[in-house]
């Protein structure tokens, strides 16, 4: 990630009164000059939020492969962080204990209107990414309810190796989302992205990973996905070498304006190359003191608990040991897979709000070089966020921020990815940001915090705490702190 020393910048580029859901599809036009139309005067209604598409795409009709069971055994006998399930004989069964384990159902918690918990978070977890296996002739989808890869798309289609793709579907999330839907995605294809390698790295099965090009929505058609203009292009992982290339897709346009605009972002991906290895998605030099499992890691992932079926989260303020810091930092040290990932990765400039951590004062932090360097002491920062939450605490739904232990920001510059980039860099840094998020949730996780990525803080007076430039862009941010309330927890793991 990129130094945090204070740089000078022009004015805004972007009104300070854009709404939320206008806001990054302006950026991407500052950053490229290709042009989005983003006035609600060009747009439809929004359908109701309980309008979406549905979990599963309409193709999923075809036979069903079980996934194995056992996983959550095996991974309760391999110790966090180092310990490994191991590879089963059957690479097949490796690659279904592994799918489970990134992906698989967790718990159901009663009272919380927003279930089921998976070890990944999801906006309002309606999980908007899919996750895709092809081998040969059969294409399928994970089908977490029925415990199956289920038939989708062609069955008959050309050999070639054995792949798992990462699609987003802009519909599955509500339409009052508009442009947002395109950020949104692309932060959980960034999470989901880090899952995955974690899944086929606690079973032992290595992968390269590619980055869309402009013949990628050919995987799209592959799959039976439609309309396509409702999907993401999609991160492919290939577990064996080989394959014929994809044939061009056409280009797309949408109906819908607002999906239009999302399509330009989304299709401006044409990342050449390569593939490239997956490397480590868990750091290396984590402590080892064998008290948990990666079963009880993934078990525990939670984006904060509300009681009695109420909204958001709620949190309460104690000290909190600085081992709670270097894990976090730790996982927030381990870059995404292959060059174009690592170069966003690189652009990505990481501030945090600390409040009550042992050794550190209260206020503004920069991560430079992989340590937290302070910026500004400023105790009651996290009170000053709570002011700028976009969900503020009611009798009905909770917004704790000012008992937050540390709230994480990641930021970038739009153009400097471009120029780096291209088009693309766009869209990459969300991928790098959402497996930030993603590394944020887990070390919360080992250390019994709740982790609850959002992108729901006004950006130019949050900007303004942080002491962010005035051209750069909050990408993704994550408050960690204790949990106020537990309740039951019904376990669905397998």
């Amino acid at each position: 990630m990129t130094d945090t020393s204070d740089r000078g910048g022009p004015e805004s580029p972007i009104p300070d009164d854009a709404d939320v859901m206008s806001r990054d599809m302006r950026w991407f036009t500052y950053a490229t000059g290709l042009g989005v139309q983003v006035g609600e005067e060009s747009v439809p209604e929004p359908r109701p939020d309980t309008e979406v598409a549905p979990a599963l795409p309409e193709a999923a009709l075809g036979d069903r492969t079980p996934l194995p069971r056992g996983t959550t055994e095996l991974l309760e006998r391999a110790p966090y962080p180092h310990g490994r399930a191991g590879a089963p004989r059957e690479r097949a069964d490796a690659l279904g204990h592994a799918l489970v384990a990134g992906f698989g159902l967790q718990r159901r918690e009663p009272e919380n209107p927003f279930n089921d918990h998976r070890p990944y978070p999801s906006v309002r977890a309606k999980f908007p990414v899919q996750v895709f296996v092809r081998d040969g002739r059969h294409r399928r989808v994970l089908d977490l309810y029925r415990h199956a890869l289920t038939g989708v798309g062609r069955q008959d289609g050309a050999a070639g190796p054995l792949e798992v793709a990462l699609a987003g579907r802009y519909t599955r999330l509500p339409d009052s989302y508009r442009w947002f839907r395109s950020s949104l995605v692309g932060l959980e294809l960034g999470v989901n992205l880090r899952q995955l390698c974690l899944g086929l790295e606690l079973f032992g099965l290595p992968g390269r990973l590619r980055l869309p090009d402009r013949n990628a929505a050919g995987l799209l058609t592959d799959f039976g996905l439609t309309p396509e203009a409702e999907w993401s292009l999609p991160l492919t992982v290939a577990l064996e070498d080989g394959g014929p290339p994809l044939a061009a897709a056409p280009a797309e346009r949408a109906a819908d304006p607002v999906l239009d605009g999302i399509l330009t972002v989304n299709r401006s991906q044409d990342f050449t190359g390569p593939s490239a290895p997956l490397g480590p998605s868990v750091p290396p030099g984590l402590p080892d003191d064998g008290a948990l499992s990666w079963a009880e890691v993934l078990w525990r992932r939670s984006a904060g608990r509300m009681p009695r079926g109420m909204y958001g989260m709620s949190g309460r303020r104690r000290p909190v040991p600085e081992r709670t810091l270097r894990e976090t930092v730790s996982w927030l040290s381990v870059p995404p897979p292959g060059p174009h990932l690592a170069a966003a990765w690189e652009e990505l400039r990481l501030t945090a709000v600390f409040q009550g951590i042992e050794g550190h004062a209260d206020g503004v932090w920069h991560l430079r070089d992989g340590r937290p360097t302070l910026h500004q002491a400023r105790p009651g920062a996290a009170a000053e966020l709570e002011e700028h939450y976009g969900y503020p605490v009611t009798p009905y739904s909770g917004g704790d921020v000012r008992h937050a232990s540390a709230v994480w920001f990641l930021s970038a510059h739009p153009r400097r990815l471009v120029e780096r980039l291209g088009p693309g860099g766009f869209t990459a840094a969300q991928y790098a940001a959402g497996w930030a998020a993603q590394g944020i949730s887990l070390a919360a996780a080992a250390t019994g915090l709740y982790a609850r990525p959002v992108r729901a803080f006004q950006e130019v007076m949050t900007r303004q705490i942080l002491g962010l430039d005035p051209d750069e862009m909050i990408v993704c941010a994550a408050i960690t702190g204790t949990p106020r309330f537990e309740g039951l927890l019904c376990d669905l793991r397998l």
